[in-house]
């Protein structure tokens, strides 16, 4: 095989050619991360059914430790979309916070509904609700607008069971527990620079809402909406237990080592925590169409998964390639000198997103280039997940299918979207990224 120097620089070069294949080519992230594991383990000198057995390896042991909280998690949150219980969460917050604080409330709304719901999807879905209130409360749509997206952003980012958290969690070996919690402390700070980038910045300019319906017809049209306890209850319930079984294994043993500890390690495991939580979005399903959400609905949630799976599996299996490289030894010999630290982490997944658009693939892929780093350079895992997806946030513009969803629902011209919401996203990420250096020197 090459030296681990030249083995990190055919990593560079397939790092940019992921990014040409994505971005510029066009190329599924599936077959472009596949294409390139098996370039670069041909370029290291790894014998071909030895590469082979890498990728097959790494995309099967990757799926298989997280394959099924990926698809419970998206059968929930197509769930929470199609019974209106996201509308009945923003419903609860704008009770708290009131409509005259509306950009706040809906950026907490989408702070919430992004943790199980994809923000693409979140942004429609409240969308509606979002341009009533601001014609209400006279907001621009511009402070609306960038106030709800910057919300679902934070979560949908760093904050499982979304999909890309789980999915760099599941690559890099990261407890599951410690990847909410501290994906929660970091994802509210940078909620809140995004409220305040758009009611301080994005206030300036003027966008009139284009209604097709006010605020009270929506509530009209939606009828009797999934009570406020309902609606929280399958995405607290397993946050809450995956939490209790990292509580429960750690080295002190704060909950002892009998029967409860025991049941909180298996009920608190992502598969067991995001199935439970698949049962109980069904309560908020009626009567009248719960065979339909037994059925079609999860089947929506599968074919929703699909993607994300094929992605998942796949940066596995580069990963598998890359920490079977002599690139691993001399990272740990001389790459992990260098004052980099928890930065290369944040500054790779910022330049995939910029580069090719998606959030979700710059997660998984820098997932699978942390991964075999990681030792060597001494950095915690759940905070690699977190810079990671702090990363991912920085930019989102006009090659990312988000930064039109938001702009076409807004009415925003794109010149507006970028000096409002791309600023947005740059702001929000660096404040990540600074809560999670700060961090790093305590974890």
């Amino acid at each position: 095989m090459v030296s681990g120097g030249l083995a990190l620089l055919f990593l560079v070069l397939a790092v940019a050619l992921l990014i040409v294949l994505t971005a510029r080519v066009k190329l599924n992230a599936f077959l472009a991360l596949i294409i390139v594991a098996y370039l670069y383990g041909m370029a290291i000198g790894l014998p071909p059914l030895e590469i082979i057995n890498h990728i097959r390896g790494g995309f099967g042991g990757t799926l298989g430790y997280i394959g099924i909280v990926i698809i419970a998690g998206t059968i929930m949150g197509t769930i929470l979309e199609k019974t209106g219980a996201a509308y009945s969460m923003t419903n609860a917050i704008l009770k708290v916070v009131g409509k005259k604080r509306s950009p706040l409330a809906m950026s907490m709304a989408g702070y919430v509904v992004s943790i199980p719901v994809f923000c693409d999807s979140g942004y429609v879905i409240l969308s509606p609700l979002n341009k009533a209130l601001a014609k209400e409360t006279g907001q621009s749509m511009a402070v609306m607008a960038v106030a709800l997206a910057t919300g679902l952003y934070a979560t949908h980012a760093m904050v499982p069971p979304t999909p890309g958290p789980i999915a760099a969690a599941g690559i890099v070996g990261a407890d599951l527990g410690a990847v909410i919690g501290l994906g929660l402390i970091v994802s509210i700070p940078a909620m809140l620079a995004g409220y305040l980038w758009a009611v301080k910045f994005a206030c300036k300019y003027k966008i009139e809402p284009k209604l097709a319906e006010d605020y009270e017809t929506i509530k009209a049209k939606y009828g009797e909406l999934p009570s406020t306890t309902l609606s929280f209850l399958p995405l607290l319930v397993p946050i809450v237990l995956i939490l209790l079984k990292s509580l429960a294994e750690f080295p002190t043993k704060p909950l002892g080592e009998g029967g409860f500890a025991t049941f909180l390690r298996f009920a608190g495991d992502p598969v067991t925590a995001l199935i439970i939580g698949v049962l109980l979005s069904f309560l908020l399903v009626k009567k009248d169409v719960l065979t339909e959400a037994i059925n079609d609905w999860s089947s929506e949630g599968i074919r929703n998964a699909a993607l994300i799976l094929a992605i998942t599996g796949a940066g596995g299996a580069f990963g598998r390639v890359l920490q079977n490289s002599p690139m691993v030894d001399f990272i740990e010999n001389q790459l992990s000198i260098l004052p980099l630290g928890i930065f290369l982490p944040f500054i790779i997944s910022a330049a995939i997103k910029s580069a090719q658009g998606s959030s979700t693939v710059a997660i998984i892929t820098t997932a699978s280039i942390m991964a075999p780093l990681l030792a060597g350079l001494g950095l915690n895992p759940a905070l690699t997940v977190i810079a990671i997806g702090a990363g991912a946030m920085v930019v989102s513009h006009a090659n990312d299918s988000y930064f039109w969803v938001v702009s076409q629902f807004s009415d925003m011209e794109v010149s507006t979207a970028y000096k409002t919401y791309t600023t947005a996203t740059l702001v929000e990420g660096t404040v990540a990224f600074a809560l999670v250096a700060v961090l790093s020197f305590i974890v």
